[in-house]
């Protein structure tokens, strides 16, 4: 695998790490089980039987646990400290063997990369859970999951393609992260009302007492 394959690799699958992690391990395991693509040999490890039904198992959970508003932004929570480290040591062992200095910058990298693929996803979430329509959950996941296997085909078939998409991602992010927030604010909102007993419109409507 050449330097630009690698690197490509490296990207990409931190990228997708960040949006789904399952999917990334079991695609990748799959796909280089039955030899649609040819990992480099310290990421082999992925095609172990294990290794793919842990993942295919964990994917499916994350199918259906993605798709309930609310569930869905806890699940994102608890998965802060799974998506990012996993994308990071992906990241770090796509590149093979490498100096300690190399390494320890593939992993901040690669955990950077993920980071901000699962912080997009995350408020996103939150802040699509603030529609009172059902149905933004659902076509969100599946768009997440078609990136996530279309990202991995991207890899492997237009290294530079990839490369050029995480750079713009990154770029985007910069610009757009403020303008997330200010949606996600609405999702915080609404999940601390629902939390608290508050019923939809109940908190805009109501107002204090006077004595």
């Amino acid at each position: 695998m050449g330097s630009i394959e690698a690197l490509s690799l490296a990207v990409g699958t931190a990228w997708t790490s960040g949006i789904n992690l399952y999917a990334t391990v079991a695609a990748l395991g799959l796909a280089g089980r039955f030899e649609m693509i040819q990992l480099p040999q310290s990421l082999e490890v992925l095609t172990n039987p294990i290794v793919i039904a842990v993942a295919c198992i964990m994917y499916a959970i994350e199918f259906f646990v993605d798709k309930i508003p609310f569930v869905d932004n806890g699940w994102d929570v608890l998965h802060t400290f799974i998506r990012v480290p996993a994308g990071a040591i992906l990241a770090a062992r796509s590149l093979g063997e490498m100096s300690p200095g190399l390494e320890f910058a593939a992993l901040l990298g690669g955990g950077s990369i993920a980071l901000a693929a699962h912080g997009s996803k995350a408020t996103s979430r939150l802040a699509i859970n603030s529609s009172p329509e059902p149905f933004s959950n659902w076509i969100a996941s599946f768009v997440e999951d078609v990136a996530v296997l279309g990202g991995i085909w991207i890899i492997f078939n237009h290294p530079w393609l990839m490369l050029a998409l995480v750079f713009v991602f990154l770029a985007l992010m910069i610009w757009i992260v403020p303008r997330i927030f200010r949606f996600a604010k609405r999702g915080f909102t609404m999940l601390r009302n629902r939390l608290g007993g508050i019923k939809p419109g109940q908190a805009s409507t109501s107002t204090p007492q006077s004595r």
